[in-house]
Order: C-alpha cells, then structure tokens, then sequence
C-alpha cells in the first residue's frame, strides 16, 4: 500500500523506492498535539528532574530534618508558576508551592538569570515557618525577557526562631511566636550569595533564628538542589527544544485535568463534618456536575479562625484537596497544576482553612492538614484515610530536633490498614536510631507497634505504634497531636481506631499525662511516651 502523496517504484536488487510527490499540507509546529508516546516520556522526564534535585538536596543538607528525616520537596513550574511535576515529597509542600512561585513573579518584575528568592510566609504560599522555600528563576539565554521557567525547594528547618526551641511552640497564638517571617527575599543576586543579609534577617525580630548558619547551610543546599534542576531543563531543551518542551508542559496538565474529570463523575453530592481535639470542626460539602465533569469543594460551615495554632493557610488547604483528588486517579500521572482545573474551592474567609494574618498556623501544616484529607476522603467513600501523625519536639540550648511519628492507616474495600506508616500530607521517614543517638542527647528505648489500636471491622485499622525515648540531658519536650479524644472513623459498619496518648515515665516513677498539646521539662532518665491513634475499620466484624 502506498499512502496518497507518495510514488512507489522497483529500483535495482529488488528494492522499492518510497518517493514523497505532493508536499505535506497542515503541518503543526512539534508538540502542538500530544502524542502518547511523547507524553509518557514526559511525565517521567519531568518527574525525573525533581527526583535528581530531591537527591542533591538530600546529599548536601546539614540538618537531620532534611538529611535523615527527608522533610523536603523538589518540583518544577512553568513560567506562570504553574506546577508541572514534583517528585514522590511531601503532599502538602507541593500542593501549596505554586502559590509561593507567583509570589515571587508578582513581586520580582525585574529578575535575572542568577537571582534566586527564598520565603516561608504562611500567607503567600508557606505551609508554616520551619518550611523555607528556595525558588530559582530559569533562563535560557540572557536576552530572554522573562524566565522560561521555575524550580524549588522547599525544606523544613531545624530552627527558625520563636518562642521555642525548633519553632514549634504548641501554645502559640500569633504568627511573629512561631519565628522569623520571610517575606520574598532576595537570596542570591546575579550569583553572588547574600549572606550578611540573610543572617542579619534570620537574626533580627522579637524571636530571631538561634542558629543562623544552619539555616544558610541548608538553603545552600538547596540552592544547589535548583541548580541541577535548572541545568536539567536546559539539557532538555537543548535536547528537544524550547517549543516542545513548553508544549509537552501544557499537555502533561492537560492530560491530568481529563484524568480527574473522570474520576469525578464516579463521586456523589455529600457533606461530612469532622471534628478535631481542640473542639474545632471542619465541614465540606462536596457537588458533582456530572455534565461539566466539575466538582465544588465547600468548606463553609467550618469553624472560624482559631485562638491556637491549628489554622491551616489556605495554601494547605488548597495541597490537601489537589493531593486527594489526584490519588482518586489511578492513573500514572504527577501531581500538577491541571488536578485543580476541574476543583472549585470555596474558603470561607477568616475561618480555621484560611485564616488572616497574624494568626498561628504551625500544627495547620501537619495536624489539619490530615483531617481536612480524611474529611474528602470519607466523603468520597474512598478507604484511604488516616488519623493524625504526631509532631513531637525536642530542645534545649544546644540541640533542636522536630519528627512526625506514624499512626495506623484506615481500612477499606478488599483490605486491612497498614500499621505504623507514615501517609498523606507528610510522607517523611523517621531518624535511623543510630543517627538520632549520635546527633542528640537520647536514647530510643523502643519502638514498636501498639496492638490491636486498629478500629475492628471485616477488615481491620492499621495499629499505631508506641516510640519511648529517654533523655540524656535535660530538655524540653513539646507535642502537636490530635485524635486523643476523638478516634478515626470506620466506615461501612467498620468501628473506630483507638485514641492515642502522651505521657512522660519520671526517672523516679512518677507519671505525667499531656493532652493532645503540651510543653513539659524532662531531666536525665525520663521517658516520652507517644502512643499514635489506629486507623478506623472498613465493614461490619463478624466477630
């Protein structure tokens, strides 16, 4: 067969020659229409150049948050500072560092190859004080007007001031409480480093930084991390060019957009309300249009902005939802910009999910941030929630260390939770007990699971776990948790998971309880305590 603008004739040895005789008409610029081929490849390429940033990142920190506990998170942005793709970080940094991006172009109108910006307000963008976020204007050649695209980073620091030790103050009730608030500043400057600046900005405030170069050793890090990135990019251009590397950067969004309007007309109307320990409550309601393929997440009816720290910035809020509605996709796509397209979110102002300035947000990033994930969960009957991961803080004038400890995961269709594992909004690890021992006065008495902490059901919660750490020198000990008077729900007749508790064993034996927040001084020989809640059941037990 030969196609219709091509001859065919038998040249010698019994060849065929194929001879183009009519000119091609209609021909696209490349990439114009997605081929699938090309689109896989992309998703990858693009995923591939944030998981090469996240291992630089990791490679070069100073600090055990970002080193052992990987509380960091790469991705990669177009140049509106849409996101494009991240690798497999944190949910909660990634879904909220698009609006940090825009922060930067709105403000910098006039940025350079070699600048580079770094914030952590919670009101443009941030997640919550300790999370420092690095972005890197990308140019391909220095004629260029504008920045072709963006990478950052984003990583939780050790100590960024506040009242506390390690900027995670449970009582908090003001932003300026939590540490030093940066606004858009400019770290690097046509490539020289600004570093008497930048300390003379983590050192000043009511509350300023207690150690300044380990933050500018980590940024370092991460200034490095969106180098590579950068470089990256521009090998990928250089390999496919410009045109079809943007065109490949809309259709990946694209393609993530149809992925959820499919998904969601599988979903029904509903409304749940969830409670939280501290007696607050978040509502949502969510309304298909099954003709649009479009859904309205509505958050109205949620309590008001707090007097306390759990207020989650509309930029998590925002992560929480993006984050569910792509993991309803079974599809192998990365998390983008083009989940959100199908989503209309309403954020009533001034409540618990968009608070305003001053406001406390520091237990918002991890604690809220779950229950507003287990909320959309349930109400699309999907048996993936989780209750909380606890937030446990250790200090005095020498060390700051921060960790986030497993619960269970929640049961659902065809089967059990998993026990003590790390899910949704956070996604971290813990500190190998040889690394934590050897950077930090304690010992890791155990760590095991909490049996039987599951919700019961015809498929069983995943149990939380029991970690005891005992000190070497005298500290203080706070603790951010939820789900100690309230249990992960069951679903479909599944019960409950168990509550969890905290608690300090007194070298002389005495024992003193916490609530779901606390601050209390240990010396040489006591034990913290931290018992994590089990996931909730899935199916009426025939037990």
């Amino acid at each position: 067969m030969v196609e219709s603008g091509w001859e065919a004739r038998v040249v010698a040895g019994r060849c065929i020659e194929l001879r183009r005789v009519r000119p091609r008409v209609g021909e696209q610029a490349p990439g114009a229409h997605a081929d699938p081929i090309m689109l896989e490849l992309f998703n990858n390429i693009f995923m591939n150049v944030a998981e090469q940033m996240g291992l630089r990142l990791q490679n070069t920190a100073f600090s055990v948050n970002i080193k052992e506990r990987l509380d960091f998170s790469c991705a990669l942005f177009d140049g509106g500072g849409a996101l494009i793709a991240n690798a497999p970080h944190m949910p909660v940094h990634l879904g909220s560092m698009s609006e940090s991006i825009r922060t930067v172009i709105d403000r910098n109108p006039r940025m350079r190859s070699g600048d580079v910006y770094v914030l952590n307000d919670p009101y443009h963008g941030g997640t919550h004080l300790p999370d420092i976020t690095v972005v890197t204007p990308v140019y391909l050649d220095a004629a260029e007007a504008a920045p072709s695209f963006f990478v950052a980073s984003r990583g939780h620091h050790a100590d960024i001031g506040g009242t506390t030790p390690g900027s995670m103050p449970p009582f908090s009730t003001r932003i300026d409480e939590e540490g030093v608030l940066i606004d858009n500043f400019m770290l690097v400057a046509g490539g020289v480093l600004r570093e008497a600046a930048m300390r003379d900005l983590l050192s000043g405030g009511a509350h300023p930084s207690r150690n300044p170069a380990q933050n500018l050793a980590d940024m370092r890090a991460q200034i490095a991390a969106n180098a590579k990135g950068s470089s990256e990019l521009k090998a990928l251009v250089a390999q496919y060019g410009v045109g079809t590397v943007r065109a490949y950067m809309q259709h990946v969004q694209d393609n993530a957009e149809e992925s959820v309007r499919r998904v969601i007309t599988s979903l029904k109307d509903g409304h749940f309300s969830l409670p939280l320990d501290n007696g607050a409550r978040i509502d949502v309601t969510i309304r298909v249009d099954a003709r649009a393929r479009s859904a309205r997440i509505d958050f109205s009816g949620t309590s008001a902005q707090l007097r306390d720290n759990f207020n989650a910035p509309r930029a998590v809020t925002t992560a929480a939802v993006l984050y569910v509605f792509r993991t309803l996709v079974n599809d192998d796509i990365p998390l983008n910009a083009g989940c959100l397209k199908p989503l209309q979110i309403i954020l009533p102002e001034a409540c618990m999910l968009n608070p305003q300035p001053p406001s406390a947000v520091v237990a918002g990033n991890v604690e809220t941030s779950m229950c507003v994930t287990n909320a959309l969960y349930e109400r699309s009957r999907d048996g993936r929630r989780m209750l909380h991961h606890e937030q446990l803080h250790l200090r005095n004038g020498r060390y700051q260390y921060y960790e986030t400890i497993a619960g269970g995961s929640g049961a659902g269709p065809e089967f059990c939770g998993t026990s003590v594992v790390q899910t949704h909004m956070t996604n971290s690890r813990l500190t190998d007990p040889e690394v934590l021992e050897f950077r930090f006065p304690v010992r890791l008495d155990s760590f095991e699971i909490r049996s039987r902490s599951g919700g019961r059901g015809q498929w069983r919660g995943g149990d939380g776990g029991i970690r005891r750490v005992r000190f070497l020198e005298p500290m203080t000990a706070s603790i951010l948790s939820n789900g100690r008077k309230v249990g992960a729900f069951g679903m479909a007749g599944g019960e409950a998971g168990g509550v969890g508790e905290n608690y300090v064993q007194r070298a002389d034996g005495r024992v003193d309880r916490l609530a779901h927040i606390g601050q209390v001084d240990v010396n040489v020989g006591d034990v913290m305590v931290i018992c994590t809640p089990g996931g909730g059941g899935y199916g009426k037990s025939d037990q």
